[in-house]
């Protein structure tokens, strides 16, 4: 396999795994990159020092001091020029991503295009991040709002996109004014050192501090390090549930603030009035993209029993046509789950699936023989169940779709929000009055809801996250760009007397 790519992103066999920008640092302990393709060992990274993470933290924040001071367009054109820089590397980050993580190589060119997507839209961003004037009942005097930098924001990343959901982030605090320190995933940490150096050079470039933008590298500690620090006021995070509430408790418990995107248990709604093209493709994309490893993938189907039979017999078949294999050849459609924890853990769900009740109508399995020598390659499976199944009711990261039955419209919006998480939902139909009640507020209780799409992807331009387990937080578009800014507001008196508010009276 060409493996040229990673040369051309700068990344050698050991690399500096914590960067200020301009300054790296390296130590001992090393974490090994094997990619889940053919488990070749990539390269390394090093592992952070406490004292290097203390250093990071320091270079933060004195570039923290001179980036709020520069006008947000101009912020904004560094964030562009960043942009041009992903776009001239597309190809070869987008290929790392692929061979890294194991998504399809379309899948990995796509991620790259998102941060690509979010830097410009950060550049018109950076013209409009605006604040509100009030009228004052105080005579002459004029009170608006406006907004500030947060400072340091720190970003902890998942593995299933090791480079798009950092620039969500990150391209937006950068264009508020904030500062960014990011712990990617210990799965993919080249990809944290490639998209670093392609910024290094866009911050040298434009005689910027080094640590505007941080990385580093390592365990869990360094999550704790982060989460437990005063000095950093926001924290975004992304993984999972479990992981979600530690972060939280952490950062709440001084005050601080968070951004989560946690599971997802997402459902497509399928009524007797959908198109079932779309709902087949819908659903075997959603189901089986990134090899069911996307916080959006499909895991529920929910369809009602006059099309049931039809459905189900349709989905089998498309199953049947899918090619799994090496991600980074385009003809295949699904790629190697992340490495053999995750494959172990697809093998205990179809086990509690079966001691459950439920009946599987394309079996699943681990793919064995030439082109799977990694291990990593499991088949995509389908099952019927009762969504209160615990299994059901739980996240599994991995490409198993359950299938559910229902009469009423009414049933199956009660049963797509009949699970812990809230982030993505669809309804198939082309009934004006299902799509409207889907959406309404007696419908889908997630932060995503879709009408003849599925729930796996999303536009940067919307604000991207969910509700109940999933978190709460919001990343991306829209005005997401709150979270990365403090709020203040300001009144200005322009007379020669000091009137208080409410008509208080007060002489001396």
């Amino acid at each position: 396999m060409d493996t040229s790519f990673i040369g051309q992103l700068g990344l050698t066999e050991k690399n500096a795994g914590v960067s200020t920008g301009q300054l790296s640092f390296s130590s001992d302990s090393w974490i090994d990159s094997h990619s889940p393709v053919d488990g070749k060992y990539i390269g390394s990274v090093s592992q952070a020092t406490k004292e290097q993470y203390e250093a990071t933290i320091q270079k933060a924040q004195e570039a923290f001091k001179v980036w709020r001071k520069v006008p947000a367009p101009k912020r904004g054109e560094v964030v562009r020029q960043y942009g041009d820089a992903l776009q001239a590397n597309k190809d070869a980050l987008g290929r790392l991503v692929s061979y890294e993580m194991g998504k399809s190589l379309q899948e990995g060119w796509g991620e790259v295009q998102e941060m690509i997507d979010i830097c410009y839209f950060g550049v018109g961003l950076s013209r409009q991040l605006y604040g509100l004037s009030m009228h004052s009942e105080r005579p002459n005097h004029r009170m608006y709002e406006q907004w500030h930098p947060v400072g340091i924001v720190g970003v902890i990343s998942a593995f299933n996109f090791p480079v798009a959901v950092w620039s969500w982030n990150a391209m937006i605090a950068m264009v508020c004014g904030d500062v960014c320190i990011w712990k990617p995933s210990e799965k993919t940490p080249l990809c944290s050192i490639a998209c670093q150096n392609i910024l290094q050079k866009v911050l040298k470039d434009n005689d910027l501090p080094e640590g505007i933008s941080c990385v580093i590298n390592g365990d869990y500690k360094v999550g704790e390090w982060m989460t437990n620090d005063t000095r950093v006021p926001l924290v975004s995070a992304t993984g999972s549930t479990r992981m979600g509430k530690i972060v939280s408790g952490t950062v709440a418990s001084r005050l601080g603030k968070t951004i989560l995107e946690l599971g997802g248990n997402n459902a497509i709604i399928v009524t007797p009035n959908a198109d079932l093209n779309i709902v087949i493709l819908g659903a075997c994309f959603g189901a089986v993209g990134t090899a069911g490893q996307r916080c959006t993938s499909t895991r529920r189907l929910i369809i009602h029993e006059s099309v049931y039979e039809e459905v189900k017999t349709k989905l089998a078949k498309a199953y049947q046509q899918l090619n799994i294999g090496n991600p980074l050849d385009m003809n295949n459609h699904v790629g190697p789950l992340i490495d053999k924890m995750a494959v172990d853990n697809y093998l205990q769900s179809i086990q509690m699936v079966k001691e459950q009740g439920g009946k599987f109508i394309v079996e699943g399995g681990v793919l064995a023989g030439a082109g799977y020598e990694s291990g990593c390659y499991v088949k995509p499976c389908i099952a019927e169940v009762e969504n209160h199944y615990p299994i059901v009711q739980h996240e599994t990261f991995a490409p198993i779709l359950y299938l559910i039955k229902y009469k009423t419209i009414e049933e199956a919006i009660d049963l797509q929000n009949g699970v812990p998480q809230g982030l993505s939902s669809a309804i198939m139909t082309n009934n004006l009055r299902e799509a409207e009640l889907f959406l309404s507020t007696a419908g889908s209780d997630c932060g995503i809801a879709n009408v003849n799409i599925g729930t796996s992807g999303a536009e940067i331009g919307g604000a991207f996250g969910g509700e109940k387990e999933t978190g709460g937080g919001r990343e991306s578009g829209s005005d997401a760009w709150k979270a990365y800014m403090r709020r203040q507001t300001n009144t200005i008196n322009y007379s020669t007397e000091l009137p208080l508010a409410q008509g208080i009276k007060f002489e001396i």
